[in-house]
């Protein structure tokens, strides 16, 4: 058995797990690699990946009014963090996941689809190279996923010195 190494994951908290699969299927052609329910506290865990590298987004679904019910100040506190991330979203203004597009017409078509479905969506921009043509659309809730097409992110990658 291999050992994990490097960056393995981004860990989201979701509102709503189901709207929040639907989105990643459909935006970022992502699918469930691991589901299981937290015993401690009932919340449900989801990994998703596109599988083209070993990299996952944990969506983590909350339910701070469960929480709080149990009365102890620490977990009111926590369903309280929580509610307000989850209404804001971590992900805003520039932060994002990136997820690149095999085509500009692919960038194109996903931000009509985010379009018509009443999301933010931002762009698509060309801003040349290393950053090519670009988008950001919202996730349920309110994280940005950036769409593109041209970076060079795996070539500087590929050509960079290593330490």
């Amino acid at each position: 058995m291999s050992v994990d190494r490097g960056l393995t994951h981004v860990a989201l908290p979701v509102a709503d797990l189901d709207a929040s699969l639907d989105f990643y299927r459909r935006f970022a052609d992502m699918d469930v690699v691991h589901r299981r329910r937290d015993d401690e506290t009932g919340d449900e865990v989801v990994w998703v990946s596109d599988r083209t590298r070993p990299f996952v987004v944990v969506l983590i679904e909350y339910r701070p009014a469960a929480v709080a019910g149990s009365g102890s100040a620490a977990t009111v506190g926590e369903a309280a963090v929580a509610a307000q991330h989850r209404r804001a979203g971590f992900l805003t203004g520039f932060s994002h996941l990136g997820v690149g597009c095999e085509t500009r017409r692919e960038v194109d078509r996903r931000c009509d689809q985010g379009r018509s479905e009443g999301r933010s969506v931002f762009g698509p921009l060309d801003s040349g190279p290393p950053v090519g043509y670009w988008a950001f659309i919202t996730d349920p809730d309110g994280n940005n996923l950036e769409l593109s097409h041209g970076q060079e992110v795996g070539l500087t990658v590929e050509r960079a010195p290593r330490r």
